[in-house]
């Protein structure tokens, strides 16, 4: 953007940032809702009778919202003026005639059209997001932000092409923050003064400006917000003021936009109004502290002082007639109950009498089936029958069975232990002697095979006339010396040889020899110790063990004796439940009749200080109707503060009156001079300024009529207390 294009913005806006106060600073008041569902009254434009003139209208709109911004009510107040002073009559388009009695005329009224601006207010504590109603009585650190909504726009030709240009309008807000509980307050695109007690914010911003002039906020950020930040103590918040006017866009002049130059010359003339102004705001906002201090409390006290003097006045003879109406029945109530306290004692002491009776003879019951109780008391019998009844329990016996069946067992460990051993080793010297035999008998087999081999072999073929020994064949074998059949014949009289009974038993002799040395023994002595002392067997001999003890505990359990002991526990358990419950049936009997009289006795000595306390009422209704009256005169009393709001109000107006002075001055010494300059290279921009202001001046009231007013917005927030 070019430095004139700049500089122009930047006072073009400065402009109406400083008339943003311009226009009638008033206080709307919420009326009373007495009836949520009363539909609101619809206020149509008036209309003359007469149309001989057209009249002029001073409007102000009035938007009462929550803390939060959200819409309540509007109210449209106006000021009808007619030029020629007469008798004329005024119709409000539903057949309402008005008579301005030949002057000016004025109403108001509420309305449901959509207001051309929505204010939003929103709250953050230490960062985050909070509702008003939360917000009040905390502490840290609070941002409040002011956003505004333009919601009105007309669509107009700019070089030949269709634009969107929103109604321009200032918007100026306006809150006051107590020093005791706001510190290191700041404010963005506003202006703070502290006159030491307190701090005056007021803040400035131009919705929907941005869109009008086309201007990227990367080179001028135009205002649509305001905010304020503060470390605060017991947050509250009185109401805030929110004008919204486009007067100052209706004043300026758009025909000549020339020399550039000028601008420039006129910032003198600016800064003077510009001071002019700010005085002028000082005093404004002055007004306004007064306005906030006295307009709820003043308001809001009145009425509901005033509502609440007459109902009570109304209810202090009620309360005189009910007050002797509750002192004849208390009477009646202290008689009676006395006759009933008088039969406590006998009472408490029969029943405790019979209840003594039914635990002696209970403890004497216990004591002849061999349990060996102490003496059965009201205080004790509860602990001790359910300690004997846990006793009894089927799950419990049985833990108890188990326990001493298992102990018993377990005593019996190192026998078992024992023979489990003595098995297991007869199975392991079973196992090595026939793996040691059968390892003899392929040796002495091997041996007697080879004997007999050379027998058969020399026998053979010596019968051939060729003789042999083992080695001989064996070497003629292996050239292929030797005829199959004679191979043949050799291998099948060996085998012959090696399964008749005569080698069979030579051999069984020969493995017995064998097996009886003392060499083999000590061999089969050695592995059977080796497989002994291996963590297989030992494993085998603990899990055998385990096995044998759980066996012998389950044969006991399963035994005929611990089934009729288990019975037997059952049926004393079920007896002494039985003595228990009769007990306590007794029992709450006893403590209800203890009840019974202590509340008859309680009750006796509640109606004799219900006595004197009736008495105390009706003594106070005398002192009630003075209170009564005392209230009234403070409701007079602050009827008369009444002033010290029109007060308020009448400064407000005189601050605007002067800002409004010094804009003019601002306006013809600076900004006319300024438009006459613009030409170039912001062309464009002067179109869209040209486009804005014609908007301006074309939007009429609100709702729109034929009337030629200046309509003012005047926003007021809910106070936010810490209840």
């Amino acid at each position: 953007m070019s430095k004139s294009k700049m500089k122009f913005l930047s006072i073009f806006l400065c402009s109406a940032l400083i008339v943003g106060s311009i226009g009638t600073t008033v206080y709307a008041k919420s009326e009373n809702k007495s009836n949520n569902s009363k539909k609101q009254e619809e206020v149509s434009t008036p209309t003359l009778v007469s149309e001989t003139i057209t009249p002029e209208k001073d409007e102000n709109v009035y938007v009462i919202t929550s803390s939060d911004g959200s819409l309540k009510k509007v109210i449209v107040s106006d000021w009808i003026k007619n030029s020629i002073i007469s008798d004329d009559v005024f119709n409000l388009g539903d057949s309402k005639l008005w008579d301005n009695q030949g002057n000016k005329l004025s109403y108001k009224g509420d309305i449901k059209e959509q207001i051309p601006v929505d204010v939003t207010v929103s709250y953050t504590l230490d960062g985050k997001k909070i509702s008003p109603e939360e917000l009040a009585g905390q502490s840290g650190h609070v941002i409040i932000r002011f956003d505004y909504k333009n919601n009105a726009f007309k669509t107009v030709n700019i070089k030949g092409k269709k634009e969107t240009i929103n109604i321009p309008f200032a918007m100026l807000t306006g809150l006051i923050l107590d020093d005791n509980s706001f510190r290191n307050v700041e404010v963005s695109n506003g202006k703070l003064i502290n006159d030491g007690t307190r701090s005056i914010i007021v803040g400035v911003a131009f919705p929907g400006m941005q869109n009008n002039l086309n201007i990227n906020k990367n080179d001028f950020d135009i205002p649509d917000y305001i905010e304020i930040s503060a470390d605060v103590t017991n947050f509250e918040m009185t109401t805030t003021i929110t004008i919204a006017t486009n007067e100052i866009f209706n004043e300026i002049d758009t025909k000549n936009l020339n020399d550039i130059d000028s601008l420039v010359n006129s910032m003198n003339d600016l800064k003077k109004a510009t001071n002019d102004l700010i005085d002028g705001s000082n005093k404004l906002y002055d007004g306004i502290s007064t306005l906030f201090e006295k307009s709820n409390e003043l308001a809001d006290g009145i009425n509901k002082l005033a509502d609440g003097a007459q109902s009570l006045k109304n209810g202090t003879v009620d309360l005189d007639k009910g007050a002797t109406q509750l002192q004849n029945g208390a009477n009646s109530l202290y008689t009676g109950l006395n006759t009933l306290v008088s039969n406590n004692d006998a009472l408490n002491g029969g029943a405790k009498q019979v209840f003594d009776t039914l635990l002696s003879t209970a403890t004497q019951q216990l004591n002849e089936k061999g349990l060996n109780v102490p003496s059965l008391t009201i205080e004790n019998y509860t602990e001790l029958l359910n300690s004997i009844i846990s006793q009894f329990d089927n799950e419990a016996i049985y833990q108890k069975i188990l326990t001493e069946v298992t102990n018993g067992v377990e005593a019996k460990r190192p026998e078992i232990t024992e023979k489990v051993i003595a098995v297991v080793k007869q199975n392991v010297s079973e196992q090595v002697t026939l793996a040691v035999n059968s390892t003899i008998n392929e040796q002495v087999t091997a041996k007697v095979r080879e004997n007999v081999t050379e027998k058969v072999i020399e026998t053979i073929t010596a019968s051939l006339g060729t003789p042999m020994s083992k080695e001989q064949y064996d070497a003629a074998l292996k050239e292929g010396q030797i005829p199959e059949e004679l191979k043949t014949t050799i291998d099948q009289t060996i085998e012959s040889q090696m399964i008749s009974e005569e080698v069979k038993a030579q051999i069984e002799a020969l493995v017995n020899a064998q097996m009886e040395t003392e060499e083999v023994k000590a061999l089969i002595s050695s592995k059977i110790e080796e497989q002994m002392q291996s963590q297989a067997i030992k494993d085998t001999i603990s899990e055998n063990i385990e096995n044998q003890i759980q066996k012998a505990i389950a044969d006991i359990m399963a035994s005929d004796d611990i089934k009729n002991k288990l019975n037997e526990a059952s049926a004393a358990a079920q007896s002494i439940i039985s003595l228990k419950t009769s007990l306590d049936s007794y029992g709450a009997f006893y403590n209800g009749l203890i009840t019974y009289t202590n509340g008859v006795k309680s009750a006796t000595e509640g109606s004799q200080q219900l006595k004197t306390g009736i008495d105390t009422l009706k003594e106070g209704s005398s002192k009630l109707n003075a209170g009564a009256v005392q209230l009234s005169d403070g409701v007079g009393k602050m009827k008369e503060n009444t002033p010290a709001l029109v007060s308020g109000v009448s400064q407000l107006k005189d601050g605007s009156k002067k800002l409004s002075d010094g804009l003019k001055e601002f306006d013809r010494e600076g900004i006319q001079k300024l438009v006459e300059a613009v030409n170039g290279d912001i062309d464009g921009l002067l179109s869209r300024i040209r486009a804005t202001v014609n908007v301006s001046k074309a939007y009429r009231s609100f709702p729109e009529s034929d009337f030629n007013e200046n309509a003012n917005f005047i926003y007021r927030t809910d106070s936010i207390k810490n209840k």
